[in-house]
């Protein structure tokens, strides 16, 4: 068994292990997307053979506080009370072939992408979406990996079913005020501050 940093190269065997386990899918133009702007954080796992037996797809999401003015916006989505300003690292998609399942693949997958995006990019933590119903990935996110339920989110698949939103912690959180005016952004309370948005 080889795991390793996925490539584009290998987007078309990566999306039949999707294909082949998962009722929803992205666009091939996503996973292109995602190999290209953030090669580093998604890994795979094939055998010897070079077949693709599990992977993990991740993304970066830049989420910024919404400040009364209008000037920042939030990408992709707003922020919440406890993290207003921050890089997060997202888990897009998490699969292993059945026959490859209780290996252990897919908590080596995802510590290799915590991993590449803790050293990669400044984020605070990671999140993911997982079925309610998909009580072993549940488990695995939960109980072997250290991710909490942050909330629950109604009818999240394109079937209705509900998921959870979970996020591992990786930085406790340090308050800031943010401060700004129309060509300055200023991170009140820890020394730092950015300009030219």
């Amino acid at each position: 068994m080889n795991i390793r940093r996925a490539e584009p190269k290998d987007l078309t065997k990566i999306q039949q292990c999707n294909l082949h386990n998962l009722p929803e899918n992205y666009h091939m133009r996503y996973w292109a997307y995602s190999f290209i702007t953030w090669p580093e954080i998604s890994y795979l796992a094939e055998d010897s053979s070079g077949r693709v037996v599990g992977y993990v797809l991740s993304s970066m999401w830049v989420k910024v506080a919404r400040m009364n003015s209008g000037l920042i916006q939030s990408l992709p989505r707003e922020p919440d009370d406890e993290f207003p300003w921050l890089q997060v690292g997202h888990v897009n998609s998490l699969s292993v072939l059945r026959t490859y399942r209780r290996l252990g693949l897919a908590k080596r997958l995802m510590l290799l992408s915590k991993k590449a995006m803790m050293e990669s990019y400044d984020i605070e933590y990671v999140q993911l979406h997982v079925r309610k119903s998909n009580r072993a990935a549940f488990s695995l996110y939960r109980d072997k990996l250290g991710f909490q339920i942050h909330r629950k989110e109604t009818g999240y698949y394109n079937d209705g079913e509900d998921a959870y939103s979970m996020r591992i912690v990786l930085k406790p959180r340090i308050p800031i005020d943010l401060v700004a005016d129309s060509r300055h952004l200023y991170m009140v309370g820890d020394g730092q501050s950015g300009t030219g948005l």
